[in-house]
């Protein structure tokens, strides 16, 4: 709505200049044609009407080669070649001045010329010298009706000083006006260039924010089964150079079956990059079955992993963006757990507590300084490294929090706490709208 009053309000205050302009111009045409009319209507001399004919019409058509030329400045084009019609502008006001002066001398009547003259010099002299300007022009007209007349009377003095001190008023609220024009002008166009500056800022934020959402969603589906089928592959290599036909096989299958969960994933990546829910049973079987295929895979790869998953609590049904974060957050764990931390047994807990949702995962490996990797969190040259600063964007855009425990030698827990009392509250109130309709 501001926006829409600030440019009715430019437009208005142009509307306006534009026709106090053209209103300028038509009089003063107008008292230009009246002065020349009586002029060659009057008892003059033929030499003088002739040489005011001439000069009167010098002044219409210099008058009206200055006003062009202001119309297309006004419009932004080019006048003559690089000509600034504001550098110009005085030189062309003293023109007519002048002319207007020589008419004046042959004929008293084109002293109504002034009042348009007042305006001009008002609009394009700095104020002082508009003022000033104004009452030279107030006294040449004094004096040209006391040599016209041969005396000077109350009315030829009070005329021209009234219609002057009525021009500076006019003079003076027509710039107010025409400088709010100009601010508004600019206020608009800083607007247009602010919106689209913003429009494009906020482009650009949504495309790195879908970027780095891709980047955590192949990070930790499509880059950690990959990395456990080169993991496998290698294993089952080696049981075949020791001829341990069987186990090759297994490890074989579980490639295949690995590799089937990672064509699954992309095939969602290209039916809709935008939604990211688990498609295929509840949370509950989901952990599960990553804790399933962990274990499977580290065994392949001749790993004693046990993975253990529990649920405490009555398990409730989250929203997607929930769903999704815990689940990402379990596969990208438990990928480093059985590729990096070299235990013997894992716990992966989903737990249901009051107004929140808990995500623990344990493990009795190596362990590693928790304190160094949370302050610098970074990812590394091949690309790997980045599983901890997914967790932690996923757990941070849904206001939760984050907790490692780690120390070299000691196992390592990653503890994630999810708030749902806005949720819940929501659910509650679209559950009793449905139950009273």
């Amino acid at each position: 709505m501001p926006v829409q009053s600030s440019t009715g309000a430019a437009v208005t205050g142009e509307l306006v200049l534009r026709i106090l302009r053209i209103g300028l111009h038509i009089g003063f045409a107008v008292l230009l044609t009246v002065g020349t009319v009586r002029m060659l209507v009057s008892e003059q001399g033929s030499a003088g009407k002739y040489g005011g004919l001439v000069l009167a019409g010098t002044l219409a058509a210099v008058y009206l080669v200055g006003t062009l030329a202001e119309k297309r400045a006004a419009e932004g084009r080019p006048i003559w070649g690089n000509v600034d019609a504001g550098r110009y502008g005085p030189a062309w006001l003293a023109v007519i001045t002048g002319l207007w002066a020589f008419v004046l001398v042959i004929h008293p009547d084109f002293s109504w010329l002034a009042f348009p003259l007042f305006f001009l010099h008002l609009h394009l002299l700095k104020t002082g010298h508009a003022i000033a300007a104004v009452a030279a022009i107030t006294v040449v007209v004094m004096a040209a009706q006391w040599y016209h007349n041969g005396e000077l009377h109350i009315a030829m003095v009070l005329g021209p000083v009234l219609g002057a001190g009525f021009a500076v008023i006019m003079g003076l609220a027509y710039q107010a006006l025409h400088a709010e024009s100009v601010n508004q002008r600019r206020a608009l166009e800083d607007l247009h260039r602010t919106r689209t500056e913003l429009a494009h800022s906020q482009h650009e934020a949504g495309a790195l924010a879908e970027r780095e959402r891709l980047a955590r969603e192949i990070h930790d589906t499509l880059a950690q089964g990959l990395s456990s089928i080169v993991l496998i592959s290698r294993a089952a290599d080696a049981a075949l150079e020791a001829d341990q036909v069987d186990l090759a096989q297994e490890r074989v299958r579980i490639i295949h079956a690995t590799a089937a969960e990672n064509l699954t994933e992309a095939r969602r990546f290209v039916r809709g990059l935008s939604t990211g829910q688990i498609e295929e049973g509840s949370l509950v079987q989901s952990l599960r079955r990553t804790c399933d295929s962990t274990e499977r895979q580290a065994a392949a790869r001749g790993q004693n992993l046990r993975c253990r998953f529990k649920v405490d609590g009555e398990p409730t049904l989250l929203p997607a963006p929930y769903e999704v974060a815990l689940l990402r957050a379990a596969q990208s764990a438990m990928s480093n757990v059985a590729i990096h931390a070299q235990a013997s047994t894992s716990v992966l807990s989903l737990s249901f507590v009051g107004s929140d949702v808990t995500l623990d995962v344990f493990d009795d490996g190596i362990g590693f300084n928790a304190a160094e990797t949370l302050s610098t969190p970074t990812q590394r040259a091949d690309g790997s490294g980045f599983g901890l600063i997914s967790i932690r964007e996923r757990v941070a855009a849904l206001n939760g929090s984050l907790d490692i425990e780690s120390t070299p030698g000691e196992g390592t827990v990653i503890a994630i706490r999810l708030p749902l009392a806005e949720h819940l509250g929501d659910a509650e109130t679209d559950t009793g709208k449905e139950s009273h309709e």
